[in-house]
């Protein structure tokens, strides 16, 4: 039976079959590192969060940072 016969029938679109859920651990040591700017500097936005994140080392999206 084919890959693609099989999704046809079961449901589930093809290229859900084929990628791996990525697992990142660093998620909420990013996200305490973002609460903590964003209550220090109160008006900055996700964009300025960003750069102050970069200057400190982390290697993070300006979308990563708006998501979180």
């Amino acid at each position: 039976m084919s890959e693609r016969f099989a999704c046809c029938v079961l449901g589930p679109h093809r290229t859900t079959r084929r990628k791996c859920a990525v697992v990142v651990e660093d998620e909420a040591a990013l996200t305490a590192a973002i609460v903590a700017l964003a209550l220090w500097h109160g008006r900055y936005g996700y964009r300025r969060i960003t750069g102050l994140l970069r200057r400190d080392g982390w290697t993070v999206n300006v979308k990563r940072v708006e998501r979180i």
